[in-house]
């Protein structure tokens, strides 16, 4: 991989961990609940003085430890890189939870309108980082340590691991608030809609990871060599 694929690469999964990251504030501030991944952390962000951004950052911590825990030598250095992201991840949820400090839906379909738009927003942010191919999040890491060391299907694996932390965010929610705090049926939306728009866009903006790899160049030669 050329120096210059790897800047491509960096630079798109830097645009999409910001997308990310506004996409977790747009669905938060619909106030229908906020992404799976995001649920423990808001949960607690609503009874303690951290900020979402800071305890999404003691998640990715907890994360990454369980990864080396579970990996042990094969726990690449490379993997390392999940901590500068996740501070910059948890950096951005901050920010752009204060970019959108005004919005305060009080009708409900406006609420599912802002649930909508953050879906959308979160799922090209995802397929970005899919895409760039060069980091994975600590959620999306920690899933794959899980399927490898135990030998199961990445996507159930994923499917149980979305399910666990959201039940896990609900009962903290009972214990604190004594009510669901922090998940609601927009946790459910985004758990079902962020992934089908990421894969739809991979389907459909294929030619993107081409131009990342240079592929379309070299499609084209063959195209030309053929014409002659």
């Amino acid at each position: 991989m050329s120096k210059k694929e790897i800047l491509k690469r960096y630079v798109l999964f830097s645009i999409g961990l910001l997308l990310n990251s506004f996409g977790v504030s747009f669905i938060t501030k619909a106030n229908l609940g906020t992404s799976p991944i995001s649920s423990i952390p808001y949960t607690f962000s609503l009874a303690f003085k951290p900020t979402l951004g800071m305890f999404t950052l003691y998640m990715s911590i907890l994360l990454i430890i369980i990864q080396i825990m579970l990996l042990r030598k094969s726990f690449s250095r490379q993997y390392l890189l999940q901590i500068p992201v996740s501070l910059a991840f948890s950096w951005f949820i901050d920010l752009t939870m204060k970019v959108l400090s005004f919005m305060e839906p009080d009708k409900y379909y406006m609420k599912v309108l802002s649930l909508v738009v953050g879906c959308i927003i979160l799922g090209v942010g995802v397929y970005m980082e899919m895409a760039a191919d060069v980091v994975m999040l600590p959620g999306e890491a920690f899933v794959k340590a899980v399927s490898v060391t135990f030998h199961k299907d990445f996507g159930k694996t994923k499917v149980i691991f979305d399910s666990s932390i959201t039940i896990i965010a609900g009962v903290i929610g009972f214990l604190i608030f004594h009510k669901l705090a922090g998940v609601r049926e927009g946790t459910i939306v985004a758990a079902l809609f962020v992934g089908m728009i990421a894969r739809f866009l991979k389907r459909k903006l294929s030619f993107v990871e081409n131009l990342l790899s240079g592929n379309v160049i070299e499609d084209k030669k063959v195209v030309a060599a053929e014409l002659r």
